[in-house]
């Protein structure tokens, strides 16, 4: 079963492109980038040519030659007698290359050569990737990938671009959603933030139309993602990104989701803990959320390296993170507030992430003012404010009203209520986060 993703379109444009590049499909573990760039090769190539570096470890001999087009085309046709080259109608797709990180020198030369298009696809596994990019540099594109976001697992439950597009609507309008609809995209949203955007996972629930196995499968994630970084990772390294991964819940849960390196382990100082913080980023298991130097533009530079918080790339790996009791909670009550908020705030982080927001937050030592997100039109800087219930928003009517902020003018509620406006503050339903981009090229102010 094949679900609909947003890099379908991508990769049809780059075949589409006169002057196309090597390309390379980066993101996390068991996101779906095997599965789309195999589904999109077979239907647009005569001839496929599909090497994984770990499954066929013997490839990783293909440049003992040279990194030329010919040398690795020969080498490739030497170990696989049955794979074909036809010029112009061939896709040579390389996986897994962070086992095998040197296959991306050759992207200079397939790129000059011209006869064949190329694709690497492989997990974001820090200082592997990082030799990467210093190999190809001016010869490949890149394209990050991530699981599953709310309007791809809308296709997946056949709610088509038309509707996506009346959602739209309803915000730029203002306009309120009916009880029908509120009810219908409020259930789905349920199930996916239950779910995350794991393919293997959004498959199951599809096929089964249950939830049967899927706290099994998320589980399973979670330990599949610290045998990578066992894997990846030696020495001190491999300890501290461990002590870390495994403290992100334990650290939402707390009132103050600032992240203390201090809480991680004993006698812990963030100076040893830096690399690992970007470790942890670059592989694309967490999202880091910077809180701002001073809640004005510009953001680039703005913010204070040592205060973050720390949220999980797919909310299915929180989600999965949860203790018996709140599991209990949260899917017989429908309760997503649990964690003091958690969720919510995760949910959101990743819906702006992979909208390709960078993640900032504000708290104001000397005061009680503080902001979850911020976003930013083409004037004005945004404040995003998350809550469990449609209640008061002290901080966000503070930032809007007071002359200390003069980049905001207006705020966004993100809460389990109907689309309005009032007192320069849009409130949302959470299920519309994925559409905050899009509305926000818009708009004017």
């Amino acid at each position: 079963m094949y679900i609909r993703r947003k890099i379908d379109k991508f990769l049809e444009e780059w075949k589409n492109s006169s002057d196309r590049m090597p390309l390379i499909v980066k993101g996390a573990r068991q996101i779906g980038k095997t599965e789309s760039i195999l589904h999109f090769a077979h239907a647009n190539y005569k001839n496929v040519v599909y090497i994984n570096f770990i499954t066929d470890v013997k490839f990783r001999k293909i440049v003992e030659d040279g990194y030329s087009a010919d040398d690795v085309i020969k080498n490739i046709s030497r170990l696989r007698g049955d794979a074909h080259f036809e010029e112009g109608n061939t896709l040579i797709f390389f996986d897994e290359i962070q086992d095998f990180p040197d296959i991306c020198t050759s992207l200079k030369f397939f790129k000059i050569d011209g006869r064949f298009d190329v694709i690497c696809s492989g997990s974001l596994l820090g200082i592997n990737y990082r030799t990467i990019e210093s190999n190809s540099v001016g010869y490949k594109i890149d394209y990050e990938m991530y699981s599953l976001d709310f309007e791809e697992f809308l296709w997946a439950k056949s709610v088509d671009d038309g509707q996506i597009n009346d959602m739209l609507r309803h915000i730029l309008e203002s306009k309120p959603f009916s009880t029908v609809e509120m009810s219908f995209f409020k259930d789905l949203f349920f199930d996916y933030c239950l779910l995350g955007g794991m393919p293997k996972l959004v498959v199951s629930y599809l096929q089964k139309n249950t939830f049967e196995n899927i706290l099994f499968l998320q589980r399973q994630l979670l330990i599949d993602y610290q045998e990578d970084i066992r894997k990846y990772v030696e020495g001190m390294d491999q300890t501290r990104i461990l002590n870390v991964f495994k403290h992100i819940p334990v650290q939402l849960a707390k009132e103050n989701k600032k992240f203390q390196i201090s809480k991680v382990a004993s006698g812990a100082r963030f100076k040893d803990y830096r690399g690992c913080i970007e470790w942890i980023q670059d592989s694309g298991i967490v999202n880091v959320c910077y809180c701002m130097s001073f809640p004005e533009l510009p953001l680039k530079g703005n913010y204070e390296e040592t205060k973050y918080k720390l949220y999980f790339g797919d909310t299915g790996l929180l989600i999965a993170s949860l203790d018996d009791e709140a599991q209990d909670d949260m899917r017989t009550n429908k309760n997503l507030g649990v964690y003091k908020g958690a969720l919510f705030e995760n949910i959101i982080a990743e819906a702006l992430y992979k909208q390709g927001y960078p993640l900032f937050y504000y708290k104001r030592e000397d005061s009680t003012l503080e902001e979850d997100f911020f976003v930013r039109t083409k004037k004005s800087l945004v404040p995003v404010e998350v809550k469990a219930t449609n209640g008061r928003s002290k901080s966000l009517v503070t930032l809007i009203n007071s002359e200390h902020y003069p980049d905001i003018c207006r705020g966004i509620k993100l809460c389990n209520a109907n689309i309005g406006f009032e007192n320069n503050i849009h409130t949302i339903p959470y299920f519309c986060a994925f559409l905050i981009k899009r509305w926000l090229r818009e708009v004017e102010w």
